[in-house]
């Protein structure tokens, strides 16, 4: 436990961390700053923080633990102005989804006494700012640390307690390594979500071809409804990773573009084949870095408090659903649901009840 973290940008991400801080008892007191007393008023109304201040050196007085939560673009910036301020012992951290910079920058101004730790939970939600945090949002979720060989490893241990206590999966990596990781699997992903959306929004017939929409456009687009202030920020940050990664995506679209036209159905299923095999395999690789979630699926009947109560089946035997998504749904019939365990024996042991309740499983 903290006696006292300072969470600079008291956000989405910022606040985020102070409900699961105070929630889990992680810290004994949070003190939010930033330049909006509204905002900060929100805060502590919402339970994310027990003071706020819009001055930085009276939030950092005293703390133990300082987050930088602010857009990524200013993290530089906001580190330079609070090191002056912090007493020897003093940990820092950001949540900066772009971290070569942001450590190098850090080892460089950061006084001796003084501990930084670069850090990344990859979470989010498309409702920016206080209104949308949430203490669970990093349930489940990856909590990249990127450690050098400068990182105090105190510090590194006392942060990698605070996110395993908001509930996510730590791992750690170089800062290079992280940026060109998510360049793939975040910011690329966005990148293309939106050049998806303009795309089929400027085509000819657009709003008759958007009415068909389902799942495929649905989820592939998602992403696509972020803050685009906070996209510049990250598009800016790790522009050389994306540039590189989309070199090789025009690459993959030149191959499969040249299928196409000369109608080759064998290099087209090969292609395809050669992603499917890649996606199916993802599992496997995560191994090692992640703990294995143990699945089902199950076919309910779409009426109220379904849902409801198979998590009450399995509450009562004291079984814990790790993750649960809505597979596919038709209204007023029915769906498929899948539900994941964190360990093979609660899953069949789940499997095992549902089954004697009439609700079709599936091991997966």
């Amino acid at each position: 436990m903290f006696n006292q973290v300072t969470i600079i940008g008291v956000g989405l991400i910022g606040g985020s961390i102070g409900l699961g801080l105070r929630a889990r008892g992680l810290a004994r007191t949070v003190t939010g700053v930033g330049r909006d007393p509204s905002r900060l008023q929100e805060a502590l109304e919402r339970g994310a923080v027990d003071r706020f201040t819009t001055d930085p050196q009276t939030g950092l007085a005293g703390a133990e633990l300082v987050v930088i939560a602010v857009p990524v673009g200013s993290i530089i910036p906001v580190l330079r102005s609070v090191v002056p301020h912090l007493r020897p012992g003093t940990i820092v951290t950001d949540v900066g989804s772009c971290k070569a910079a942001v450590v190098a920058a850090a080892e460089e101004v950061t006084p001796t006494g003084v501990h930084f730790v670069g850090g990344h939970p990859m979470a989010g939600s498309e409702q920016a700012g206080i209104g949308g945090a949430d203490r669970y949002l990093f349930e489940g979720a990856y909590y990249v640390l990127t450690p050098t060989p400068n990182t105090e490893r105190r510090a590194l241990d006392r942060v990698r307690a605070m996110a395993e206590g908001l509930g996510c999966r730590v791992i750690e990596m170089e800062p290079q390594e992280h940026d060109r990781a998510v360049a793939a699997v975040s910011h690329l992903p966005h990148l293309l979500a939106c050049t998806l959306v303009n795309t089929v929004a400027g085509m000819e017939g657009s709003e008759r071809a958007l009415a068909l929409a389902a799942g495929g456009y649905r989820d592939t687009t998602r992403v696509a409804a972020g803050n685009p202030e906070m996209w510049l920020d990250i598009f800016l940050a790790n522009r050389r990773m994306l540039k590189a990664l989309l070199d090789r995506f025009r690459s993959e679209l030149n191959t499969i573009e040249d299928a196409l036209e000369e109608g080759e159905p064998e290099r087209i299923t090969a292609w395809l084949e050669a992603a499917r095999r890649s996606r199916e395999g993802l599992p496997a690789r995560m191994k090692g870095y992640l703990k294995d979630l143990h699945e089902v699926t199950i076919t309910i009947s779409d009426r109220p408090g379904t849902i409801a109560a198979v998590a009450s089946i399995l509450g009562r035997h004291e079984i814990n659903i790790s993750d649960l998504e809505i597979l596919r749904v038709r209204e007023g019939e029915g769906g498929t649901v899948r539900l994941a365990f964190g360990t093979e024996h609660d899953r069949d042991r789940a499997a095992e009840l549902l089954a004697r309740e009439g609700i079709p499983v599936t091991k997966r």
